[in-house]
């Protein structure tokens, strides 16, 4: 019997998962990729001895990557190595620098330092989170999104308000905390979902349980090593790659995709599956009467932010310094503001350091540091120029050299810069969006872009813009949730 073949167009982490799946399944899988690597926005960028994870930097939820190799009769050491971080990460404060160390004993005995009772309230709040992780995590996420009977699940309608689905982050935060440290503390791994904590369900609390107790941890070699393990697992089930190929436009046949064509040649395809930007595909690969949604609707989503990030290597090493660093020492609702309401660039930008070269000495030559720095801003932005990135640039390294007492700029030997022009350059983003569709109650679950399409039959995506949402592990997730959708229907 002729194998069924899918095309999978892009492959950021929703892409390689879902053809991992397909191949799985005993499908014939292609995938085209416009870049030169896979990865998509977790790409790999080396220069002058340097190597840069260009995108995600945080490995939260190890449970997650396990359950993925698992299903294919690997485990995550089959393919890259993990090294827990503690401290997890620092905090620069107003008032100075915060440690947080790993797991939730020590994190209790800090919180009660700083503000008394609070490491009981700390210990009810993570009972509470573990429950949503493990409903949200195991179960939500897998829901596909094309019927609320898929939530007719009897753990789901009786831990409803358990879940917190219709009270915020900052409510419920508030509701433990009184300390502004430790309750922008608890909001700030929500700023992953790509909306502001009073905009976001307290059912993300789940960020903070798997923050705390699954942990910080690194994957020898960065991030890109969990992007080379997916593909090298990809290839081992025998899926075709071709990079650099751009598909140019989906070709429908009686509202099915007939084939795919690159500027290099044409795909017949039984099924298409869009890892790519939704919006992209939509509007610029498929032919008007075959969207699915209008640009008005398209207008009207919340996105989550876009970066402003510098691949920055320096000649020396820098003292006192963690793996992650953030600085929280400028107001964070101003911030918040700018990004979320007012939509313009920030005046005193919070912003994050990651440091691989701390934990990993293979990232920089001897005796130098590689920082990643990154800036989050609005999606869709103007203005994206060198003179704007320049001045971000000078005040960012001034603040880290006020905090940390050391020069820092005249060790800089190299310098790049990625924001809005690139994300839509590179990955035809959306507003030049970093995260994809924000985390918010209107646009969760079955209220998110369909991972079916609604006028071709045949066409399906994944990733950030469709279910279940933004960050890594939830991207590895859509390519399974995507891929049963296609073996269901075929």
């Amino acid at each position: 019997m002729v194998s069924k073949q899918v095309i999978i167009i892009g492959s950021g982490f929703a892409g390689l998962s879902a053809a991992a799946f397909m191949a799985k399944a005993g499908w014939k899988v292609t995938v085209l990729e416009k870049n030169d690597q896979p990865g998509g926005r977790a790409r790999q960028w080396t220069s002058s001895g340097f190597t840069f994870d260009m995108g995600p930097s945080w490995y939260w939820m190890p449970d997650v990557f396990e359950r993925y190799f698992a299903q294919f009769g690997k485990s995550v050491k089959d393919y890259y190595e993990l090294e827990r971080l503690d401290p997890s990460y620092r905090v620069y404060w107003p008032e100075g620098p915060m440690d947080i160390p790993a797991g939730l004993p020590a994190l209790k005995n800090l919180f009660e330092s700083i503000e008394p009772g609070s490491a009981n309230r700390l210990q009810q709040f993570m009972d509470e989170a573990a429950f949503k992780y493990r409903v949200g995590i195991q179960k939500l996420v897998f829901k596909p999104g094309q019927s609320l009977t898929e939530f007719l699940d009897w753990e789901l309608i009786k831990g409803v308000f358990k879940l917190d689905v219709f009270t915020s982050m900052k409510q419920h935060v508030h509701k433990f905390f009184r300390d502004p440290r430790l309750r922008q503390l608890m909001e700030f791994p929500v700023l992953f979902l790509g909306a502001m904590p009073e905009q976001t369900p307290a059912l993300y609390s789940l960020m903070n349980y798997a923050d705390v107790v699954g942990g910080t941890w690194y994957p020898k070699g960065g991030m890109y090593a969990i992007v080379d393990a997916m593909y090298q697992l990809a290839l081992e089930l025998g899926v075709q790659f071709r990079f650099n190929e751009a598909v140019t436009s989906i070709d429908i046949t009686s509202s099915a995709v007939r084939s795919v064509t690159t500027g290099k040649g044409n795909y017949l395809a039984d099924a298409v599956i869009g890892g790519a930007d939704y919006h992209h595909i939509e509007t610029e690969l498929l032919p008007a009467s075959h969207r699915s949604y209008s640009e008005a609707y398209w207008d009207k989503r919340v996105m989550a932010p876009s970066s402003l990030i510098f691949y920055v290597g320096l000649n020396k090493r820098l003292e006192n310094i963690h793996h992650h660093t953030l600085f929280f020492d400028t107001p964070f609702e101003a911030h918040a503001k700018e990004i979320y309401v007012a939509h313009e660039w920030p005046k005193a930008p919070l912003f994050y350091m990651c440091a691989t070269s701390v934990t990993d000495d293979t990232v920089a030559p001897p005796g130098h540091e590689n920082l990643f720095l990154l800036m989050p801003v609005s999606a869709g932005l103007q203005g994206d120029t060198p003179a704007v990135r320049e001045k971000y640039f000078d005040q960012i390294i001034g603040r880290i050299e006020q905090h940390l007492g050391q020069s820092v700029r005249e060790a800089v030997v190299l310098n790049r810069s990625f924001a809005h022009a690139d994300f839509k350059n590179d990955y035809h983003s959306f507003k030049g969006n970093a995260y994809g569709l924000a985390n918010t109650l209107k646009q969760t679950a079955n209220l998110k872009p369909n991972c079916r399409s609604k006028k071709v039959k045949n066409l399906f995506y994944t990733g950030q813009l469709t279910v279940p949402g933004p960050g890594v592990p939830p991207s590895l997730i859509s390519g399974e949730v995507v891929a049963k959708e296609v073996i269901r229907n075929f």
